[in-house]
């Protein structure tokens, strides 16, 4: 087991080394943090543009410029260097690094309350599905399903979002917050208040992110259980004349879980992704609404400080959901 851990953490860093050549040749090529100065009217002076460029590192080539905002080295300035915990210079002047500890810390909330709650309704639905095919539950559980997959994310957003307001307006006060991470007031609650206020603004955009993410994780549930139920192992397991409840339980989930972690891992990309479009129809100040502003502004080094941040989530996440998977099946491990 740790030679396994230790062939993928390997895996990992040069998977995160190489996505970080990529996503840099990327973003150098298609963002633009001059252009917005020269659409100005009037036109700013050519010296002021050109002070511009050498403050961005725009004036070296690209591969002395990747190296620079990796490593730092060679840099006189000092706001520059990944390693070193520099995310490189803004547009707007921006702290980047802080910035992104900030907004991380909003989005980090919102992603793992939905994951939780998008995988555990998803085991428990794929295996009543599994468990008791073709039967009413399963026919409903699957229908929701279908349905959820079809919706498209900023449709389903909207929809909640009017949802709550629809209920606030019904009962006369405000049952669930539609705009914004916290209320105005939130440094001058008491600790349990504090939870309260966040854990009020997270219910909307938690339900958007759930029923958008868990309906793949849910029949990749049921179908790998309903292989699982039809196993040797299984109907050895029945003629011993274990309980059905035993037989799903004891011997039939635990390998059936193996796809579903895999398939969990993937999950958070999703779900990153999809919180871009929850936090900006929420009025939430994330990791979100943090990438399209600095798109907006073509602010390259903070898109390049999202990414990386999305980046090593993801990678981390991936690991995590391996070595879980070889927990739950040696055979895995290839030892």
């Amino acid at each position: 087991m740790p030679r396994y851990v230790a062939r993928r953490l390997l895996a990992t860093v040069l998977v995160l080394l190489g996505a970080s050549v990529l996503t840099f040749g990327l973003v150098s090529r298609t963002a633009d943090p001059i252009g917005p100065l020269r659409l100005r009217q009037p036109p700013v002076a050519e010296s002021t543009l050109e002070d511009v460029r050498e403050d961005l590192y725009l004036d070296r080539g690209l591969p002395e410029r990747y190296w620079l905002w990796l490593t730092g080295i060679g840099d006189t300035r000092g706001d520059i260097g990944l390693l070193q915990g520099e995310w490189g210079p803004s547009v707007n002047g921006t702290d980047i690094g802080g910035e992104l500890r900030h907004r991380f810390a909003v989005t980090f909330r919102l992603v793992a309350a939905s994951l939780v709650l998008a995988v555990a309704l998803a085991v428990a639905t794929g295996v009543v599905g599994g468990a008791r095919q073709r039967s009413r539950a399963d026919r409903a559980l699957s229908g929701f399903a279908y349905v959820a997959l079809a919706v498209p994310l900023f449709w389903l957003g909207a929809l909640v979002k009017q949802g709550g307001v629809w209920i606030n307006d019904l009962v006369g006060h405000r049952v669930f917050w539609t705009l914004g991470a916290t209320s105005p007031d939130h440094a001058q609650l008491g600790t349990f208040g504090r939870i309260g206020d966040i854990a009020g603004h997270l219910a909307l955009p938690t339900v958007t992110l759930v029923i958008g993410s868990y309906a793949l994780v849910s029949r990749q549930q049921r179908a790998a259980l309903i292989v699982a139920l039809d196993s040797d192992y299984v109907r050895t397991a029945r003629a011993k004349g274990l309980r059905e409840r035993a037989v799903v339980v004891r011997h039939a989930l635990r390998p059936a879980l193996g796809p579903t972690v895999s398939l969990s891992a993937l999950l958070v990309a999703e779900s990153l992704a999809g919180s871009v479009i929850v936090e900006r129809i929420f009025r939430w100040r994330g990791m979100g609404t943090f990438l399209l502003d600095a798109l907006t502004a073509g602010d390259a080094y903070a898109v390049l400080g999202y990414l990386v941040v999305v980046g090593v989530v993801v990678s981390v996440a991936n690991l995590v959901a391996d070595v879980v998977q070889a927990v739950l099946d040696p055979r895995v491990r290839g030892e």
